[in-house]
């Protein structure tokens, strides 16, 4: 379960996410839709332990992660797939996957019984789940379509066994029919008990996915919606995001340099984009 309550971040001493609360239990898909500069990617990071919250916790199955690194973060169960894919041109398939699997260390003193209560997500089991991966293993990042670069860096981050897993974006750019099998992914990762932080501009992908879906405009939640219903009826997600204002608010990733450029696939007009 991720539990965020009152969680406030932002950049240079500017305030874009104010005192939100929100909360994934095990097994759910919870979506955040907003326009450009909403807050999305802010909230996203200031999750993952890439950007320090100004205030506020978020817990992990009730454990404090609130403002520690990401690698520490990731330890203690968040795995993020990352707006843009990410994935490393000059690696195959195959290095991506060694490079990118972590067994869950045991907790001391249990004897390892909760890893072995979790689902421990290995290069063969991620395989399963994607076997188009395993046809491209000793592809490099270049030469992979945008569905399959997204397919991969989803299993990056099933192979740290995540217990919460935050999705930025993941169909920005994709051909309606990989959409529809990350649709059909994201469904399947919530039955494998998996809690599914979906952040999206698509009200669409919203609907179909996720059992609770929260508006966000200017860094504020203005509603927050039962995805049954919206299922049925989408209207009032529409209308709720029809009242939110487009914004220029300064939701911006961190502007760290690496020496190591990431193959970036498609070209969608979403915050990170915008602001690379």
């Amino acid at each position: 379960m991720l539990e965020l309550t009152g969680l406030s971040a932002g950049y240079g001493g500017g305030t874009v996410l104010h005192e939100l609360d929100l909360t994934v239990p095990t097994g759910t898909v919870h979506a955040v839709v907003g326009h450009n500069g909403a807050g999305k990617t802010t909230l996203v990071h200031a999750v993952a332990g890439l950007l320090r919250p100004s205030g506020g916790s978020v817990r992990v199955n009730g454990r404090d992660v609130s403002g520690r690194a990401a690698h520490q973060v990731a330890r203690a169960g968040i795995g993020l797939v990352p707006q843009g894919r990410r994935v490393f041109a000059s690696l195959t398939v195959g290095e991506h996957l060694r490079l990118s699997y972590r067994p869950p260390r045991p907790d001391k003193g249990d004897g390892g019984r909760a890893a072995r209560r979790e689902r421990i997500w290995t290069p063969d089991k991620v395989l399963e789940l994607l076997p188009r991966l395993g046809e491209r293993r000793g592809h490099r990042g270049t030469d992979l379509s945008g569905g399959e670069q997204q397919m991969l860096a989803l299993a990056r981050a099933l192979l740290g066994s995540p217990r919460v897993l935050l999705l930025d974006e993941p169909t920005e750019g994709l051909a309606p029919v990989v959409v529809r099998q990350i649709r059909e992914l994201i469904a399947t990762l919530a039955l494998e008990g998996i809690s599914v932080l979906l952040v999206s501009p698509s009200p669409t992908l919203a609907v179909q996915c996720a059992d609770t879906v929260t508006v966000l405009t200017s860094g504020r939640v203005t509603e927050r919606l039962d995805g049954g219903p919206l299922r049925a009826d989408p209207g009032a997600l529409h209308a709720a995001l029809e009242l939110a204002p487009t914004t220029a608010a300064a939701d911006r990733p961190l502007g760290s340099a690496t020496n190591t450029a990431p193959v970036r696939a498609g070209s969608g007009s979403s915050e990170e984009s915008q602001r690379a």
